[in-house]
């Protein structure tokens, strides 16, 4: 018999169950992933797929107590999307320096704040920079010049 050695399966926290969160976590369930979703509000889950295959946790994240609830210590990657900017730095920062995360993703609503995720080696998805480069991408696929008509520019 062949020694082989076990693939640890991957094990992801996703804070915050919003619109974001709950697709997130609805996509790694169904790829067979193991998913724990914390969300303040227990109504939250509701936009959960009933397919959903992982666990919920209802609680403040940025609590310790909370967070050893949903077993952390066996994450190997820690998604934070809640609402607001402090709490997403905070999980972060808790699960990148307490918990040795490798893998720590965070959503960030003010851009200019993305160089204290960045000094911590925190992952950031900014939805206003992601918007500003799609419009961006737009704006450079169209001729201005064919706008234009006899005697009227856009």
């Amino acid at each position: 018999m062949k020694n082989r050695r076990r693939k640890r399966k991957s094990y992801t926290i996703v804070v915050g169950c919003g619109r974001l969160g709950a697709n997130l976590a609805n996509t790694l369930s169904d790829i067979g992933e193991n998913v724990v979703v914390i969300d303040k509000n227990s109504g939250a889950f509701r936009k959960l797929s009933p397919s959903f295959g992982g666990i919920t946790v209802t609680g403040d994240a940025s609590e310790m107590a909370v967070l050893n609830n949903a077993e952390i210590g066996k994450a190997t990657a820690v998604i934070s999307v809640t609402n607001s900017d402090n709490t997403n730095i905070m999980v972060a920062q808790l699960a990148k320096e307490m918990f040795n995360i490798k893998q720590v993703i965070a959503r960030l609503y003010d851009p200019e704040r993305e160089c204290v995720y960045r000094e911590f080696g925190i992952e950031t998805i900014c939805p206003a920079v992601l918007s500003m480069k799609e419009i961006d991408k737009l704006l450079t696929t169209i001729d201005l010049g064919a706008l234009e008509t006899e005697g009227e520019t856009v």
